[in-house]
């Protein structure tokens, strides 16, 4: 059996509730049974969550580096923070900088294959920023850290509903400018191999919402639908690709038509955000498709207002460790099956040799046919001379003629 799956986990920014859904979310019964958690945290932070919390682990295993987590216990990848000021709700420049730190240590780690997943806790795109840190998020900055072979897709999902986004943390007034035909197609053609590999989605069908509202009301709201958009989805189709749209936002997610639908593309951030987190609740997830490795968040942010107070909700912590387990085995399985495809069987054509043994076969059951068929005929006619003792007889001659039916069928199966 396969070890279990090390899920490496980030603290966040440590004046939010990052700590707080952590131990809650690894208190779960059997969750070291299912996988191996490896938290990237201030050690005494951790403890400080667990008392506050009413959490206690049977033990903590304190290690310098993730590739001495051992399985059936919480590891603690102890960041040694020197600089601690715990503020609860105001982000300070060393909480942002504890939380890059944390992410850099996560990726090193997931680069090098000592975990095999990246769970993260929120961060304050604010507090993180630096000479050193200048992205607006952790999709952006996991994308430059895979490379630029990659192409990151910001997905949120739960068991019901997929959403991809074209654009993600951008300013609305610099949102129409980057939807672009080719950045559209993009998008589809990502989502497509991300749900066939991370999903298991054999056929994908995936909708493609509007950028105005109406879808652009014949131009009068917008050109970007019959511009854009719509010619995005047509050259996808002539791929073979199943896109279709565009659809006007409102109405989609207010329908049950979303159900159709293995996946929803949006054309912004809160376009597909908004209703996504209010139809999905607190089992929403954020996972960082088209990376090298698996990466997802819970679907909410720090929630200043709720730090350090034992009021956090541990359920979307949750829901994201075991979806990345779950989309870590679906491209595990998709990934071997790509490698080793099964050959298609084709029948083999017989030689000459055995063209000839199959005819001498024929020949012998013909004779054969003829032999039993004749001695019938023969015990017939001496029946017909012997009627007083012709019960008998005429036994013999239905076994006999049921004995050449059977060797009939047989000899019809063989050739």
């Amino acid at each position: 059996m396969d070890d279990k799956i090390r899920v490496g986990i980030t603290h966040g920014d440590y004046n939010g509730i990052g700590y707080e859904v952590i131990v809650k979310a690894l208190a779960a019964d059997g969750i070291t049974e299912l996988m191996t958690p490896v938290v990237f945290c201030d050690r005494r932070l951790f403890d400080r969550a667990c008392k506050e919390a009413g959490v206690q682990f049977p033990k903590l295993n304190a290690i310098s580096s993730a590739e001495d987590a051992v399985d059936g216990v919480v590891n603690i990848v102890d960041l040694g923070l020197k600089d601690v000021n715990l503020t609860p709700g105001q982000p300070t420049a060393a909480s942002g900088a504890a939380a890059v730190k944390a992410l850099e240590e996560a990726v090193r780690a997931v680069s090098d294959n000592d975990i095999d997943v990246l769970v993260t806790a929120p961060i304050s795109k604010e507090a993180v920023q630096s000479d050193s840190f200048s992205f607006p998020g952790h999709t952006e900055f996991l994308n430059a850290r895979a490379g630029e072979e990659y192409k990151a897709q910001m997905i949120l999902f739960d068991d019901r509903l997929r959403v991809a986004l074209v654009t993600t943390h951008l300013a609305i007034a610099d949102v129409p400018a980057a939807i672009t035909k080719e950045r559209v197609l993009d998008s589809i053609r990502t989502f497509d191999k991300v749900l066939r590999k991370d999903f298991a989605v054999t056929r994908p069908k995936i909708a493609v919402l509007a950028l105005n509202p109406h879808c652009g009301d014949g131009g009068l709201l917008g050109s970007e639908e019959k511009e854009v958009i719509a010619p995005a989805i047509a050259e996808a189709a002539e791929e073979g690709l199943l896109a279709f749209g565009p659809f006007a936002a409102d109405g989609f997610f207010a329908g049950e038509s979303r159900n159709k639908y293995d996946g929803v593309i949006a054309m912004y951030h809160d376009q597909g955000l908004a209703p996504f987190k209010a139809l999905a609740g607190e089992f929403g997830v954020n996972f960082t498709a088209g990376l090298p490795w698996v990466r997802t968040s819970p679907d909410h942010g720090t929630a200043y207002d709720k730090a350090w107070k034992d009021m956090a909700s541990e359920v979307s912590m949750r829901e994201a460790i075991y979806k990345a387990i779950d989309i870590f085995r679906c491209r595990r399985t998709f990934l071997e099956a790509s490698e080793n495809p099964l050959r298609k069987m084709k029948p083999e054509k017989s030689d000459k040799g055995e063209k000839s043994d199959k005819g001498e076969k024929a020949e012998k059951a013909e004779k054969s046919d003829k032999g039993e068929k004749a001695d019938k005929v023969e015990k017939n006619e001496k029946g017909k001379g012997d009627r007083k003792s012709g019960s008998e007889n005429h036994g013999k001659e239905k076994k006999n003629g049921g004995e050449v039916l059977a060797e009939d069928e047989t000899v019809k199966e063989e050739e």
